[in-house]
């Protein structure tokens, strides 16, 4: 079963978006939140077995999120 979600984005980063009609939005949006939640994922099965802290844990979620947007060329 698939369910819908509705997205804001400001004006100005849907203007750049009608820049590239050829892009499937709705399929990068579904890839991202995926993403997200297998690095999640991922850090509270990690965390759940070490000493970090919970702060350890958002900076690494933080840099992970960074590396996964860079990755991809949502951020320069």
């Amino acid at each position: 079963m698939s369910r819908n979600i509705t997205l804001s984005v400001s004006d100005e980063v849907f203007d750049e978006m009608k820049a590239f009609p050829e892009i499937r939005w709705s399929e990068v949006a579904r890839q991202a939140i995926t993403e997200r939640i297998e690095a999640l994922n991922f850090l509270r099965k990690m965390s759940s077995k070490s000493k970090l802290t919970g702060e350890d844990a958002i900076e690494l979620g933080r840099k992970v999120n960074k590396a996964v947007a860079k990755r991809y060329g949502l951020v320069k």
